[in-house]
């Protein structure tokens, strides 16, 4: 399952990554993951939440970042949570369309059994149509 928390930059959206991910990882029984754009929030995290700095290798496009996903996959088959905080850069996706990429992490998430939540710098309007149902959150 793939699920955003949408919203504009600015919102609280991060805040609200950071909190479900403290709260998933006390009932999740396999391992949980954090991945960012740096180390700032680190320690905002619970400790046993792995946070990984995406900056520190070079993802620079779609594929690059579907294929850094499921290196991640591949090497923790106890993975049950994996949160991208912003998500849109991450992805390298900022003004391209999303649904392909979204696409390939659902495929993902069905084969492998990996929760995906997402952070969008979108209004929910501006989520695509065949998308809206990935929303969990509005801000």
């Amino acid at each position: 399952m793939v699920q955003f928390i949408v919203g504009q930059r600015g919102k609280g959206k991060t805040k609200q990554l950071i909190e479900k991910a403290n709260t998933v990882v006390k009932e999740a029984k396999g391992n949980v993951d954090f991945l960012d754009r740096s180390a700032q929030h680190m320690y905002e995290l619970n400790n046993k939440v792995r946070l990984i700095n995406v900056n520190e290798f070079q993802l620079d496009s779609e594929d690059a970042f579907v294929g850094f996903v499921s290196g991640i996959i591949s090497q923790d088959h106890d993975l049950e949570y994996l949160f991208l905080d912003s998500f849109l850069k991450l992805a390298s996706l900022e003004g391209k369309p999303i649904t392909d990429c979204i696409r390939k992490l659902d495929s993902l998430s069905d084969k492998y059994k990996v929760n995906f939540i997402c952070s969008l710098s979108m209004s929910p309007d501006e989520v695509p149509e065949d998308l809206k149902d990935h929303i969990a959150l509005a801000l």
